[in-house]
């Protein structure tokens, strides 16, 4: 049986004082459960913190629409969690983050807000000692050259190549982590890309996809030596923690590491079961439709 939506109670952005603003949630939104895998690392880098996750799942996937209605949509979820109540938000999907970051910031000027192309790129560059960084992504990330433009600024001499992955998403979504499918698939996905690269391939690999750092471990398996895979979730939570530090937002440590149900509160704008079901494969932690909040934007 689906839950009546629930209200959604307003309450203030931020505090003007930082030790009141410390206190308040991070905000971490997605269109479905990819963004599971954000918020997992953002865990694991800041155990005392409080998070708000919304997966927008009436509404995906983004990488389908255009970008005038993936920007409507982020900021319709974005108005729930600021009227809750977060110090920042964290936009846990590709598509988004190219297209919302200008409107996410013009209206919320006061509120810190990253999105994940920025971390992952950054680390590309970095990780990149000859400037050679593949990258796979939905249709939609890899159509909006995000990626190569976040890419470019930092490196401008950087080679770079892209290809669409969207099986990648099914696979996660049904768990299937391993086995030959899984490797059959990220073959016929990366051998061109990587033939895109001769004389030993990239420097690295971006998983341009929330969903694919649960498939980690079968791209890496078929990757040339030495090719290393650039997670956006880890660069993104270490973005985040550096950005809380430095604005003395961090939450003062609390004792012992708390559990999801102590530490997140879940959203989604349809079909909590489905949304808890899935969801566990990206959290990684047992979760319950009971746990998710049904909303309506």
């Amino acid at each position: 049986m689906t839950p009546t939506p629930s209200p959604v109670h307003n309450s203030p952005t931020m505090s003007t004082d930082t030790s009141t603003s410390a206190h308040l949630p991070i905000g971490v939104f997605d269109s479905g459960v990819g963004g599971l895998t954000v918020l997992r690392a953002l865990r694991r880098a800041m155990p005392n913190e409080n998070f708000l996750y919304l997966g927008d799942t009436a509404r995906l996937p983004y990488g389908t629409k255009s970008g005038a209605t993936v920007a409507r949509y982020a900021l319709q979820t974005t108005r729930v969690l600021v009227d809750i109540g977060v110090k920042m938000l964290v936009v846990a999907c590709n598509t988004a983050s190219s297209v919302a970051m200008p409107g996410l910031s013009e209206a919320y000027p006061g509120l810190p807000c990253t999105g994940v192309i920025e971390p992952g790129a950054a680390a590309a560059c970095e990780a990149a000692p000859r400037g050679r960084i593949a990258v796979i992504a939905t249709g939609g990330t890899v159509r909006g050259a995000a990626y190569q433009g976040a890419i470019l600024r930092r490196r401008p001499e950087a080679t770079i190549a892209t290809r669409p992955a969207q099986l990648f998403v099914a696979l996660a979504e049904e768990g299937w982590t391993d086995g030959q499918v899984v490797t059959d698939i990220a073959r016929r996905y990366l051998d061109p890309l990587m033939a895109e690269f001769p004389e030993g391939g990239p420097d690295c690999l971006v998983l341009g996809c929330t969903h694919f750092p649960v498939l980690a471990q079968a791209i890496q398996a078929v990757l040339p030596q030495g090719v290393c895979l650039i997670d956006s979730a880890e660069t993104t939570a270490r973005w985040v923690a550096e950005e809380l530090g430095a604005r003395g937002l961090l939450r003062p440590e609390a004792g012992a590491p708390r559990s999801v149900k102590e530490s997140v509160r879940f959203f989604a704008t349809d079909d909590p079961e489905r949304f808890a079901r899935v969801g566990e494969i990206f959290l990684g932690e047992p979760l319950s439709p009971s746990d998710v909040t049904l909303v309506d934007l």
